[in-house]
């Protein structure tokens, strides 16, 4: 059956070797299957630049490269850890960068993609520091730091990260509803598919009597999650073996 393969948020990190296998068995196994791969951001737990050396993810580099070589389009949109994937990624890899809000038309179907985090408006702590890390001048600056300088401070960012979370009612990291409404009439699309806030389902809402589908890409941290739309319809998927 032909189909095109959507996931997020697979956060590859060298303390799961285990979810780097699954994700290269993926992508040898089942996506060269795919009509087209889309990777809505977080590929990597953390992405300090392009020229930083990465050498216990070149298998996933060339598995990457391997599909795009077999001809099956793979496209990526940036996350909020992996901001700083560009042109050298694309060209190693063959992948194609897409921009932070796309609209995809596969199977005749106008559906907006994003990472997701934009849409999180009630956490406004997190928006302030997104703004702040997507100013282009702070990037260039950061990115001419020393490697193990920016990587030192990923580290320290991760880890502020993660004791912020702790401390936010869950709500708040959710997306808000009138973002999202907002987002697929601004596109003029009914379908919307992100990631970003790891909560795997597909919901179904309307905005002024009309009819909405919002799909929610999982994460990759215990198994793997792929939603797999085709003529036929759509569906979410976990694995944690691929056949």
């Amino acid at each position: 059956m032909s189909e095109t393969l959507f996931v997020s948020d697979i956060h590859l990190d060298t303390s799961r070797s285990s979810i780097i296998d699954l994700f290269n068995a993926f992508l040898t196994r089942r996506a060269v299957q795919a009509d087209a791969l889309y990777i809505l951001g977080d590929l990597f737990e953390y992405w300090v630049g392009d020229d930083a050396h990465f050498d216990e993810y070149a298998s996933t580099f060339d598995a990457l490269k391997q599909l795009t070589d077999q001809q099956v389009p793979v496209y990526f949109l940036h996350g909020n850890r992996d901001f700083l994937i560009a042109e050298r990624f694309a060209q190693l890899t063959g992948v194609s960068l897409l921009q932070e809000e796309t609209v995809v038309t596969p199977y005749r179907q106008r559906i907006l993609l994003m990472h997701g985090d934009t849409l999180c408006t009630d956490d406004v702590a997190y928006q302030n520091f997104r703004k702040k890390t997507h100013n282009k001048f702070l990037q260039k600056f950061v990115l001419s730091l020393p490697v193990f300088v920016r990587q030192a401070i990923a580290g320290r960012l991760r880890a502020t990260s993660k004791q912020a979370i702790g401390q936010k009612p869950p709500e708040i990291m959710d997306v808000n509803q009138s973002a999202v409404d907002a987002a697929v009439q601004r596109n003029n699309v009914a379908t919307l598919i992100h990631g970003h806030t790891h909560r795997s389902a597909i919901h179904n809402f309307t905005i002024d009597g009309e009819d909405y589908t919002r799909v929610v890409l999982g994460d990759w941290y215990f198994h793997g999650n792929v939603f797999c739309l085709s003529e036929q319809g759509m569906r979410l998927e976990d694995f944690t073996a691929v056949r």
